[in-house]
């Protein structure tokens, strides 16, 4: 029971009111299903292995997407004029050239985004 002292120093006596107990109730019943589980060694050893997989396997298309965008003929005028006026590297030029296909245009525009 809650004590309250009203404006003319009298005690008066009130039920608790029982609002704030419902959410103590329903934060029981979200607690009772999560436990807690041992990490092992080899679960984490698993997932070191499946995370060095995926950057192998990353790697590998990087090299072959490399290896396709060298088949690329650039023309030698368009990458003089992009280092020229966008002020970048050459191995920069060259790379958004052979990604466009040689297209100038498209190159510069991708530069510029």
């Amino acid at each position: 029971m809650d004590v309250d002292i009203d404006r003319n120093g009298e005690t008066t006596k009130e039920p608790k009111s029982k609002k704030h107990d419902s959410g103590t109730a329903d934060l029981e019943k979200v607690t009772d299903y999560v436990e807690e589980a041992d990490i092992s060694s080899q679960s984490i050893g698993d997932a070191m292995k499946a995370v060095s997989d995926q950057q192998k396997l990353e790697a590998a298309e990087r090299q072959v997407k490399e290896k396709e965008l060298t088949k690329v003929k650039i023309n030698k005028d368009d990458v003089d004029l992009i280092v020229n006026e966008m002020e970048i590297p050459r191995t920069v030029a060259e790379k958004t050239l052979r990604k466009h296909k040689g297209n100038l245009v498209e190159a510069l525009v991708a530069l510029t985004d």
